[in-house]
């Protein structure tokens, strides 16, 4: 880490001030505890054991960062990071570490389709577990407000150890550009989940649009898209989705949002 970094680690890790430990094994839950004090002495590590002990401890905890263990009697790491994700904790979009013994492909994709920031294998050393807390810190991922997936950017899963090329074909194009055609892809997809998942849909959807309107507030070329956005975020805040969104509607809106896009449009809703 060279001296820049390293200030601004410090300074990230200096604002740190409670982590919270889900891990069935009360030995290995302390031996992370001392680890976690030696790379952020002011922190307040709160150890739990199970699921439910854990969601129980979120709202009055409200950790900054989360560790957890893959499996567990009456643990599930997957699960938990899940339904975090989907609650409306105020702490639900804080940074998750999965660590497990199992570095299997399939727990590895199962924690970044959870919405896991980190993937911790053990046994590690203080040097991985500073490596995970610098990603966590020093490279932040767009959050990803969808459906099927709430969580960071999942490009960039386990970013410590990324060192490969970008693989997605709108990777080519500008961030805004990126930016833009992923919210309206999600949004698509939320139109389309309204019957199925109201209340995610609608979430997915106001973020989104929230999303569009800032990255076209005045930009001439997108000054359609950001009116369509603004439109629609007046929409889901207001009295009408508050008695329940109306399909035609949002699929209007929807609609007009993949027109107004200034490159290659995404599959429109029906």
């Amino acid at each position: 880490m060279n001296d820049n970094a390293g200030s601004a680690f410090a300074r990230a890790v200096a604002r740190m001030r409670r982590i919270l430990v889900v891990d069935p094994n009360p030995a290995t839950a302390k031996m992370l505890a001392e680890l976690l004090r030696s790379v952020i002495p002011q922190c307040q590590v709160s150890g739990v054991q199970t699921d439910e002990q854990g969601f129980r401890h979120l709202e009055s905890f409200d950790p900054q960062l989360i560790f957890i263990e893959l499996k567990g009697p009456s643990l599930d790491g997957l699960a938990f990071t899940r339904r975090l994700r989907r609650s409306y904790l105020a702490c639900r979009e804080v940074p998750v570490i999965l660590i497990t013994a199992e570095a299997t492909a399939a727990a590895i994709t199962g924690a970044r389709d959870a919405g896991v920031h980190e993937f911790l294998r053990r046994p590690f050393t203080l040097g991985d577990l500073k490596k995970r807390i610098e990603a966590i810190l020093l490279r932040p991922r767009d959050w990803i407000e969808a459906v099927n997936y709430v969580g960071p950017d999942r490009r960039r899963f386990n970013s410590a150890d990324y060192k490969g090329p970008r693989k997605r074909g709108a990777d080519g194009a500008s961030p805004v550009a990126q930016r833009i055609l992923q919210a309206i892809k999600i949004a698509v997809a939320a139109d389309a989940a309204l019957s199925t998942d109201p209340r995610q849909a609608h979430r997915a959807l106001k973020a989104q649009a929230r999303i569009l309107a800032q990255l076209s507030a005045g930009k001439e070329s997108l000054k359609r898209l950001e009116a369509v956005a603004l439109a629609l975020d007046a929409y889901l805040s207001g009295p009408a989705a508050a008695s329940g969104l109306q399909s035609e509607q949002v699929n209007r809106f929807v609609k007009q949002l993949a027109e107004a896009a200034p490159q290659e449009q995404p599959e429109r809703a029906a």
